[in-house]
């Protein structure tokens, strides 16, 4: 079975990373991807991917990423299902990286903190 995924989008919000019980960092992005063609209002549509980074790749996306970066992924899809607070099961459907491309330039506010 194949189960990859790329894309290329924009981050919708600065990543943070946080750490597991066990001390593994980890970060939740959302990518915004453009599709490719025009809707029937000649509008492209754009998708909001949420994405899971694990490690070393998590803390170096926080540190060198900022809302409006651009990013390629490639991964896999995951789905899971948990139930919340209030007894309803929620899915979730996600892409857990394996690795992240930073294509833009350095973010304006890294380059500033470097001079």
């Amino acid at each position: 079975m194949i189960n990859q995924v790329t894309l290329v989008g924009r981050l919708t919000k600065d990543p943070e990373v946080r750490y597991t019980a066990n001390g593994a960092p980890v970060a939740n992005i959302t990518l915004a991807v453009n599709r490719q063609f025009k809707n029937a209002a000649g509008i492209i549509d754009t998708d909001f991917v949420n994405c899971t980074i694990w490690h070393r790749t998590a803390e170096n996306t926080a540190n060198y990423c900022r809302k409006g970066s651009i990013v390629g992924i490639t991964g896999r899809i995951q789905t899971r299902n948990y139930d919340n607070a209030e007894g309803q099961r929620v899915y979730v459907t996600e892409v857990v990286a394996d690795s992240v491309r930073f294509m833009g330039g350095k973010p304006r506010e890294l380059m500033e903190q470097d001079a």
